[in-house]
């Protein structure tokens, strides 16, 4: 009979065995975090619209209408960024064209045709 008490000690032992203690299982926990925010950020870039993976043309304009304003223009994989001195251009060349705006606040260009020509 003490035996199998102490067999059925040792089977309880193997059963009532607790993991909470193991340190590995806590290294464990903390890559899997690492690597939720690591695909977060992966989705974060993937969805903006500069993105340099991205083969698309994107124009962005940041602070509009104020003195710092900044355009950057993607072109596929090239991008160029013109920054606002806040001063006013002036240069030499010929009218190209004339701009009307609408009703509902939209542009419409209409290209000159010819010297002259348009008016």
């Amino acid at each position: 009979m003490a035996d199998q008490s102490s067999y059925r000690h040792h089977g309880l032992s193997v059963l009532d065995d607790d993991d909470g203690d193991d340190p590995i299982l806590s290294v464990v926990n903390i890559i899997d975090v690492f690597l939720v925010i690591i695909a977060v950020l992966l989705i974060t870039v993937m969805e903006n619209p500069i993105n340099p993976f991205s083969a698309e043309s994107v124009t962005v304009i940041k602070n509009p209408g104020q003195p710092d304003m900044e355009i950057t223009v993607k072109d596929g994989r090239e991008m160029t960024t013109f920054a606002a001195t806040g001063q006013i251009g002036s240069g030499t060349g010929t009218k190209a064209g004339i701009a009307y705006r609408l009703e509902d606040g939209s542009m419409v260009y209409v290209p000159q045709t010819g010297q002259g020509g348009g008016q």
